[in-house]
């Protein structure tokens, strides 16, 4: 009996370790057929599908995702040629070059031309390839290059006293993207009728002057006068959306060719909370705005001196060749006198993000380096309005940029149809007389109420008034005194006659009234050009310079537009 008792426990025991063996088995193969799934679906993946599952924050600094096709066969085969490369280039470069590095060439120089230029034994380097995509009739390609060059690059200088120095550029060090265009497309080999060649992008250029047989620091200026004049003949003869065109197949290629497309209107509004760079008082401020940093395109605002909150309200207009690449760039210096300025912070707004016929209202954070995107440090921001029109922008107003008008585009889009016609003695031809308008008008500002105002006085309340001041005439209103609230109510309109719409300015400073004296707690600064082009609107601003605290206001305005011819004073 027991023994069969021992088979039958046996036979189940042994049944249970194979099923059991089985479903293991099962399982793991399972397991290992889903790994399987996930890896394969894993080599599938592309570069969208990862940042679609990890957005880029999460990635730590080093991970970098870039569309670029790696370039060594090409690499290996530039090698090969670069020598004869270097011979049919130089003096190709060499010939094209000198008539820009005349025209910048600095006015201590009498004479800035090339003695030797040679490219070197050493070939650039592509390190990448990536194809754009564009219209339809063309195709663009960007290569990344880099370049660790040993040219034999001598300029021969002379001075208006005579003095011929050969000065050596040397250490050559260069990284870069460039664009090629290859457009139109057509049904004839090699398929494109031109190919349109420009730098788009400039990461690094560092090279370094020698005088062969002296010192360059010598003459004082010339060194920094010299660089300068290379930047900016690099800048002007092929950065983007500068592009040289290259015909490959007989026809007309104009429409490749550099053109405006439209006119950014910046207006410099203010900053705030600067880094202050001086040991004794405060920084001297000033502002250089450019799309293309040029010297002619340069803009640079009026220095405000001992100031961390600047206020300058100034005006400037820039032309855009390219809305979907340029970019505007203000750099906030302290001015320093005699020394070289020092840079406080910069900013940059893409021109794709501003919306067409639209003023847009923006703060932007200062940072050190444009291309430095880690830089957490607080440097203060700078307020700018911005307007964007192209050309033939159909937005209720025509031709506004007529070569005829003297008015800027945000002029234009307030008021159309400025302009007077005359007729010229023959009656044959009709000009169209160039006049300004002059934004005037009445504007009604409502100081409604205040919230959550900052403890002043020592009972834990304050005592708090509105002052406002209208910047260029200099009119002011004040509201009554509200004791003993932080938040106040007003409800008191006050009117200001404005004379230039487009350039003043509403300040409205919240004070504390005390019996022997009064203590200031913040202020609010706008423009008016919202008012002008909505006509009335309500709205509730932080108060700048305090703690907390918000002003709400209603403002309305009353054009009374009149005209002015552009040569008269006003």
């Amino acid at each position: 009996m027991g023994f069969v008792v021992g088979v039958v426990i046996g036979f189940v025991v042994g049944l249970a370790i194979i099923v059991l063996f089985v479903r293991n088995e099962n399982t793991r193969s399972k397991l290992r057929n889903d790994l399987a799934t996930t890896v394969a679906a894993f080599a599938r993946m592309t570069v969208e599908d990862s940042r679609k599952i990890l957005p880029a924050d999460f990635y730590p600094s080093w991970v970098v995702f870039s569309q670029r096709q790696k370039l060594t066969w090409l690499n290996q085969h530039l090698t090969k040629i670069w020598p004869y490369v270097d011979e049919a280039a130089s003096d190709l470069i060499k010939t094209s070059v000198e008539p820009v590095l005349e025209q910048y060439r600095p006015i201590i120089l009498s004479s800035l031309k090339f003695s030797r230029f040679t490219l070197g034994t050493v070939a650039p380097q592509f390190t990448g390839v990536s194809i754009i995509e564009d219209e339809a009739d063309s195709v663009t390609m960007e290569l990344e290059m880099q370049w660790d060059a040993n040219s034999s690059i001598i300029l021969d200088i002379k001075t208006y006293l005579g003095v011929s120095l050969p000065v050596q550029v040397k250490d050559i060090g260069f990284t870069g993207v460039f664009r090629l265009i290859f457009k139109p497309l057509v049904n004839e080999f090699p398929c494109f009728g031109a190919v349109c060649f420009s730098l788009r992008k400039k990461k690094k250029l560092d090279f370094t002057l020698k005088v062969i047989g002296g010192d360059i620091s010598t003459i004082p200026g010339l060194s920094d006068a010299i660089e300068s004049t290379i930047r900016d003949a690099i800048e002007d003869n092929i950065m983007w959306p500068v592009r040289k065109i290259i015909p490959i197949l007989p026809g007309d290629y104009s429409d490749l060719e550099l053109k405006p497309v439209g006119i950014l209107e910046v207006k410099l509004v203010q900053a705030r909370d600067l880094t202050n760079k001086d040991i004794i008082g405060k920084s001297d401020p000033y502002a250089v705005l450019y799309v293309r940093p040029l010297p002619d395109k340069t803009k640079k605002s009026k220095t405000i001196n001992n100031e961390l909150n600047p206020i300058w309200n100034e005006h400037y207009e820039f032309v855009i060749e390219d809305a979907t690449t340029q970019h505007l760039v203000v750099r906030i210096y302290d001015d320093e006198g005699v020394q070289a300025s020092e840079l406080i912070g910069c900013a940059q707004v893409l021109l794709k993000d501003l919306e067409p016929g639209k003023v847009k209202d923006v703060w932007l954070n200062l940072v050190k380096d444009l291309e430095i995107q880690r830089d957490t440090k607080y440097r203060g921001q700078v307020h700018l309005e911005l307007l964007y029109c192209p050309f033939g922008m159909e937005n209720g107003f025509t031709n506004p940029f007529s070569s005829n008008f003297s008015m800027t585009s945000l002029e234009k889009v307030i008021k159309s149809g400025a302009n007077g016609i005359e007729a010229t003695e023959n009656e044959k031809a009709v000009t169209q007389k160039k006049k300004e308008v002059i934004i005037r008008g009445v504007l009604s500002v409502t100081v409604i109420s205040a919230e959550d105002l900052p403890i002043v006085d020592l009972m834990g309340k304050a005592d708090p008034y509105v002052v406002l001041t209208m910047k260029k005439s200099e009119a002011k209103h004040k509201t009554r005194v509200v004791n003993d609230s932080l938040n106040p109510v007003w409800n008191q309109t006050f009117d200001f006659v404005v004379e230039d719409g487009l350039h003043d300015m509403l300040i409205l400073e919240v004070w504390d009234h005390d019996t022997f004296g009064k203590d200031y707690m913040g202020r609010c600064i706008l423009t008016l050009t919202r008012v002008i082009l909505e006509g009335e609107y309500k709205d509730t601003l932080q108060v700048e310079g305090a703690k907390s605290g918000k002003l709400n206001l209603h403002l309305k305005w009353m054009p009374q537009p009149i005209f002015r011819d552009s040569g008269s004073e006003f």
